[in-house]
C-alpha cells in the first residue's frame, strides 16, 4: 500500500465521485486502485486533440466549430498543478494536478479550456463534466508556480460518429460530426464539490456503493477463498 495522495485528479471529481466512494477513499488514502481497461480511447483522444495542433501556426477556434468564441488554440495536453485546495479558509493536503486537452487564448488575454470527447451519438455532457473543467480552470487561476491565467470559457468539444463510409478498395472510415457544448463557469459549485470530496476522504472508510462490481467481486472472492 502507498502513502496518502496529495494530488487530486480533475476527472475524479466526475466519474469517480459518481462511482463507489469506498474505491475513491482507498485510492486517496492508500493508493489502492481497481484496474481499468479503456481500449483505443486514449489513441482516439490523442488523434482528435493533436489534429488541431500539428500545424505551422496556431489554428483559430473556428476550425473546430463556428459556435466556439474566436480565439487561437495555443496548447495541447498541458499539465497543471494548483496551490493547495482551501477548505474553510485553510489549506488542505490536496492540490489539483491534471492534464487539460486544449488551451485557447482570446484577444482580450483571457483563456479557455476545451475538453475533447469521442461519442457514439450526440449528447450534451457539459453539466456532468463541469466540475472537471472547473478544476482545470482553478489550477490555471491558482497555480502552484508561475503566472496565473484568467479563464473566461470552458466547454466540451465532441466528435460523434453517426456512420461508417468507404469501400473495400478505398478503405473504410468513420465520418464524425463536431459538437460544441459550452459550460457555465461555477467556481462555487466546484468549492462545494471540494468540500464534499475532501470531507469524505478525511473521514472513515465509507460503505460500498450499491451495485459496485469491483466491491461485489472482491467480497465474493474473499468468501470463496475463506472456504477453500
Amino acid at each position: 500500500m502507498g502513502e496518502r495522495r496529495v494530488n487530486l485528479s480533475p476527472s475524479d471529481l466526475t466519474f469517480s465521485w459518481d462511482g463507489c466512494h469506498r474505491e475513491l477513499w482507498l485510492y486517496y488514502n492508500h493508493q489502492v486502485k481497481a484496474p481499468m481497461f479503456m481500449p483505443t480511447v486514449a489513441e482516439l483522444a490523442e488523434s482528435q486533440e493533436s489534429y488541431f495542433m500539428n500545424k505551422s501556426a496556431p489554428l483559430s477556434t473556428s476550425a473546430m466549430h463556428p459556435d466556439i468564441p474566436e480565439g487561437k488554440i495555443v496548447d495541447h495536453g498541458g499539465w497543471v498543478l494548483s496551490k493547495p485546495i482551501q477548505i474553510d479558509g485553510k489549506d488542505s493536503h490536496l492540490s489539483i494536478r491534471g492534464k487539460y486537452d486544449l488551451l485557447v487564448e482570446f484577444p482580450d488575454a483571457t483563456y479557455g479550456i476545451i475538453d475533447c470527447k469521442m461519442q457514439a451519438r450526440t449528447s450534451d455532457k457539459s453539466g456532468f463534466y463541469s466540475p472537471q473543467l472547473e478544476a482545470y480552470a482553478y489550477a490555471l487561476e491558482n497555480p502552484a508556480k508561475g503566472e496565473a491565467k484568467k479563464i473566461s470559457m470552458i466547454g466540451i468539444y465532441s466528435w460523434s460518429v453517426p456512420q461508417a463510409w468507404g469501400n473495400v478498395k478505398a478503405g473504410f472510415g468513420y465520418r464524425v460530426n463536431s459538437n460544441w457544448y459550452p459550460a457555465e463557469r461555477n467556481p462555487q459549485a466546484l468549492q462545494d464539490r471540494f468540500n464534499e470530496f475532501i470531507t469524505m476522504i478525511n473521514g472513515e472508510c465509507p460503505p460500498s456503493k450499491d451495485g459496485c462490481d469491483h466491491c461485489k467481486y472482491l467480497g465474493e472472492r474473499e468468501a470463496i477463498l475463506k472456504k477453500s
